[in-house]
């Protein structure tokens, strides 16, 4: 990070590293957006084949995949 401002620091709004699972959403998420597609209908489906699962082990649907965004802030 630069000491002149403005500079952009890309993590900014973290609160804390991510965790394990964290990360595996988000790296099977860009997967998935390249491979599947964008709608809300296409990343459920694609998590689930991917048996990336919610963080208590349940498979996504629309609801639960919304829920956990909005508690990680995304």
């Amino acid at each position: 990070m630069t000491d002149t401002w403005p500079y952009l620091d890309v993590h900014q709004s973290r609160t804390h590293e991510p965790t394990p699972y964290e990360y595996k959403l988000a790296a099977t998420l860009e997967d998935v957006f390249t491979k599947e597609g964008h709608e809300l209908t296409d990343v459920v489906r694609g998590l689930n084949a991917r048996q990336v699962h919610a963080a208590d082990g349940t498979p996504w649907t629309e609801e639960s995949f919304r829920a956990e965004m909005n508690r990680l802030g995304a």
